[in-house]
């Protein structure tokens, strides 16, 4: 653990106000999390002088460290939960491990139990996962279905970011170039471009409880159900890592997600980046600088945006955006359907389908009453109704005890479905509300749903829970600063993906973004700060 995790991301300022206007920066990087802590990195490395500045009191944006509950044992991450897509080479170039990441592959990487009292285990040996799909009674071809699904999304990995260029670095290839890597095979094309998860599912299998169990990483983040088109894509988005060399797995972080980012602070530091929290922004001038909230000015040849398009863009003067790049961000699209669910525990739930057995705590949860649910759980989130049709649960403590008071434990649940703005009804409806007091008047309601969709498997979760909190979508954009409470900052289907990204450099002199509505994705990667510091310095990075 370095000093920055200590004291969990809350480093104050690396110098007085009067210090910091007083000096001439080469480029500032407003916005903390881990994608701009990343950028900051590889400038300061690069011999710049970089300034980061933070708003909230603490770094790490949405993969930070907080303690909501009333015993400050309790130590969690708001949004990010656990680990996937950090690029190995943003981890060895940073030296993340020499400064206290540590993870811990999740195995099983993925377990599911059913309604009717059998669950599938994802196991990282496959001969486990084969026992567990025997279990099941499952036909031959669903056997081997399954293990087909999961070839063809590894096949796409493979050929994406293992073969003569990592299409993740660096500039997007073109639709045509992505065609090109995938020697034209129309298949892979349709998946990476159109199918929907349930299209790819019914492909290979006829199983309903193995579709089930697998559904969810097409929707996770998306204004979608699993029936809409382009979902397989949000499946090979999340399918795309390579953790601790074992391929597309989950793992949880010592510490907690926070880890990551505090991490990556202490090496944009002792690279010589200042970091600077609780010094919000208010005023962007490209090319010149930017003005915080007490009036002081701090001068940049370049400011680089790690929050979100929206938010950064409306830091600018108007007169200073073009209208081309003022349409893009307006029609950038942030609805997002995710409402997190996070708990203190006093004691482990036990679930039906794995009776007394402690390896559902060291997994990634699945837990739906099925696909045509969850399809009708989106339906039910574009009339503004939450319906809470899906949810991933991730015990930390399960490996991580620290991580919660000695003998206690945390779950944290990646919810859909509820919307940013929830729709009120009955004779006192006042249409008045703003989202934040509709999800006020309605959080009690959201949050028994989660809980009696948990009981469905865990029948005794509620007396394990001592509290809890639950962070709708305007609740995490009014505590994280993500426009429309998004996590990916911008929705990850295909027509906002790969070319249809945005870039760094978005068509403003001396300003860039760096967060993670720029190419390759969403999710904690790290590639996104990597990147953009190789455009700003007009070369690759190392």
């Amino acid at each position: 653990m370095n000093d920055i995790s200590a004291r969990l991301g809350q480093v104050g300022l690396s110098a007085p106000i009067s210090e910091l206007v007083g000096q001439q920066w080469d480029d500032i990087v407003v916005g903390g999390g881990h994608n701009g802590l990343t950028c900051a990195a590889y400038l300061a490395r690069a011999g710049r002088r970089v300034l980061v500045l933070e708003r909230r009191e603490r770094l790490g944006g949405a993969c930070t460290l907080e303690q909501p509950f009333t015993d400050p044992g309790f130590v969690m991450s708001p949004c990010a939960y656990v680990l996937g897509l950090l690029d190995q080479r943003v981890i060895d170039e940073l030296d993340l491990y020499d400064r206290g990441l540590k993870v811990f592959v999740a195995d099983p990487n993925l377990w599911a139990p059913f309604e009717d009292g059998t669950s599938f285990g994802q196991w990282l040996d496959n001969a486990k996962t084969l026992q567990s799909l025997r279990a099941l009674g499952l036909s031959q071809r669903d056997v081997d279905g399954y293990f087909a699904y999961e070839e063809v999304f590894d096949v796409l990995r493979r050929r994406l970011r293992t073969g003569a260029r990592d299409a993740w670095e660096g500039p997007s290839p073109s639709r045509a170039e992505l065609e090109e890597m995938l020697d034209h095979d129309k298949w892979l094309i349709d998946i990476l471009f159109n199918a929907s998860i349930a299209d790819v599912l019914d492909h290979y299998l006829t199983d309903e409880r193995l579709k089930n169990a697998l559904y969810g990483q097409g929707v996770i983040g998306a204004y979608a159900g699993p029936n809409d088109w382009g979902t397989a894509s949000v499946k090979l988005m999340h399918y795309q890592g390579d953790t601790e060399g074992q391929g597309p797995v989950w793992a949880y972080v010592e510490g907690g997600m926070g880890q990551v980012s505090f991490a990556i602070a202490a090496a944009a530091r002792d690279a010589g980046a200042a970091l600077c929290a609780g010094t919000p922004v208010t005023e962007i001038l490209p090319g010149e600088g930017v003005c915080l909230e007490g009036g002081d000015f701090i001068t940049a040849a370049n400011v680089i945006s790690n929050a979100d398009p929206k938010r950064a863009v409306g830091l600018i003067p108007s007169d200073r955006v073009p209208n081309p790049v003022r349409q893009r961000i307006d029609d950038w699209q942030v609805r997002s359907p995710v409402v997190k669910f996070n708990a203190a525990l006093g004691a482990l739930p036990n679930f039906t389908a794995a009776e007394g057995e402690r390896y559902p705590h060291f997994s990634m949860i699945s837990v739906t009453p099925g696909m045509d649910a969850a399809q009708a759980a989106f339906e039910d989130c574009k009339r503004g109704v939450a319906n809470v049709g899906y949810g991933e649960i991730y015990f930390q403590t399960g490996y991580d005890p620290s991580s919660a008071p000695p003998g206690k434990h945390l779950m944290s649940v990646f919810g859909q479905y509820a919307p940013y703005s929830l729709a009120t009804a009955g004779p006192d409806r006042d249409p008045h509300l703003s989202a934040q007091e509709t999800w006020a008047s309605q959080r009690e309601a959201i949050a028994k749903q989660f809980v009696e969709l948990i009981e469905g498997f865990a029948p005794d979760i509620t007396e394990c829970i001592e509290e809890y909190e639950v962070l709708g979508p305007p609740d995490i954009e009014a505590r994280i600063g993500l426009t429309g409470g998004h996590i990916f900052q911008g929705e990850t289907m295909p027509d906002q993906m790969w070319e249809h990204r945005l870039t760094p450099d978005i068509g403003i002199a001396g300003f860039w973004l760096c967060g993670a509505a720029t190419h390759p994705a969403g999710s904690v990667i790290g590639l996104n700060g990597r990147n953009a510091a190789g455009a700003v310095l007009g070369r690759a990075v190392t």
